[in-house]
C-alpha cells in the first residue's frame, strides 16, 4: 500500500483529539470541537510526512517541542484562508460613502488614518481598502498617511499577501485594474506599488493583548470569528473595543454577529460603532 493510502486510513483517538483541540483553543482561540473528521482528513498526510506513525506521536511532539513552522503548518491546514477582492461589497460601499468621509473630516489636521485589517488572510481585503481610500482622496492622497496595518496568524497567508499576485475577478472595476494593478504572466496581476506600499503586513495572534502604538479609527475583522467559540468571540470584541478610538468602527462579516450585550452600537448590517 502506498503512503497516501496509509495516511488516508490514519485515525485519531478521542484522547488525542481532545488534547489537540485544547491546545489549539487555548493558544489560538480556534474551536475544533466539532471538527474531528476535518482534523483526520487534513492532517493525516502531514503526520505521515513528518515521519510519525500515529496521531499520538504527532500530538506529543507538537505539544512538547513543536516549532513555529510546525504550528503554522497545522493552522494553515485546519483553517481556510479563502478570500477575494470586493467580498461583501455592501460593507465597502458603506465604508466609502459614510465612514471614509467622516474620517477624512476628523483628521484634516493630522492627515493620518488608523485602520486595521485583522485576519487579513492573503491580502485582498487591505489592498481593497487602500484602493477605496486612494479613489476617495484622489490627488490629495500623497498628503495623507493612510497606511493600513494588516495581520494574520498564518505565515503562509502573509507571504502570499506580500507577493500581491492574484487572478482578478470580473467584479474589479476596469479603472482599478488599470490604476492599481500591473499585468503579470498567466493572466494574473500584481498589486501596484502605490497600493502595496500602503499596507504593513505583520503576524499577530488575536488571542494576544492588543497593544499597538495607536488606537484604530476602523477595524475590519471579517470571517475570522466564525472559528471561535462564544467566550473567545466576546473577549476579542472587548479587546477590539478597547483598541478603537471613541466613535470608531468595527466591520465584521454577514456570517457573524456580535453578542446582544456588545458595547458597540450597530449602525448597518455587519457594521458597528463605538459609543
Amino acid at each position: 500500500m502506498d503512503n497516501s493510502k496509509k495516511a488516508a486510513g490514519m485515525s485519531i483517538s478521542e484522547a488525542d483529539f481532545r488534547r489537540l483541540v485544547s491546545f489549539v483553543q487555548s493558544k489560538y482561540g480556534i474551536d475544533l470541537r466539532e471538527k474531528k473528521q476535518l482534523i483526520t482528513s487534513r492532517l493525516s498526510n502531514t503526520v505521515k510526512g513528518m515521519g510519525f506513525t500515529s496521531f499520538t506521536q504527532y500530538v506529543d511532539y507538537l505539544l512538547k517541542q513543536g516549532t513555529g513552522d510546525d504550528i503554522n503548518a497545522l493552522l494553515s491546514r485546519l483553517t481556510t484562508n479563502y478570500t477575494y477582492f470586493m467580498r461583501e461589497v455592501e460593507s465597502f460601499d458603506y465604508f466609502y460613502s459614510t465612514i471614509l468621509p467622516e474620517l477624512v473630516r476628523a483628521h484634516q489636521r493630522d492627515k493620518s488614518l488608523s485602520i486595521w485589517s485583522a485576519g487579513c488572510s492573503s491580502g485582498e481585503e487591505p489592498y481593497n481598502v487602500s484602493m477605496y481610500i486612494m479613489d476617495y482622496l484622489g490627488s490629495q492622497a500623497s498628503q495623507w498617511d493612510t497606511r493600513l496595518l494588516a495581520t494574520d496568524l498564518s505565515v503562509e497567508a502573509l507571504n502570499k499577501a506580500r507577493r500581491g499576485l492574484y487572478q482578478l475577478p470580473d467584479t474589479i472595476p476596469a479603472g482599478w485594474k488599470k490604476n492599481y494593478f500591473v499585468a503579470a504572466q498567466g493572466g494574473q496581476y500584481t498589486v501596484a506599488p502605490k497600493i502595496k506600499n500602503n499596507v504593513l503586513f505583520r503576524q499577530f495572534n488575536l488571542m494576544d493583548s492588543i497593544q499597538f502604538r495607536r488606537k484604530f479609527d476602523l477595524i475590519f475583522c471579517r470571517n475570522v470569528m466564525i472559528y471561535f467559540d462564544q467566550p473567545t468571540k466576546d473577549a476579542l470584541v472587548r479587546r477590539f473595543y478597547d483598541a478603537t478610538v471613541p466613535g470608531g468602527y468595527l466591520i465584521i462579516s454577514k456570517a457573524e454577529n456580535l453578542p446582544p450585550d456588545t458595547p458597540y452600537k450597530r449602525v448597518a448590517t455587519s457594521i458597528f460603532r463605538k459609543k
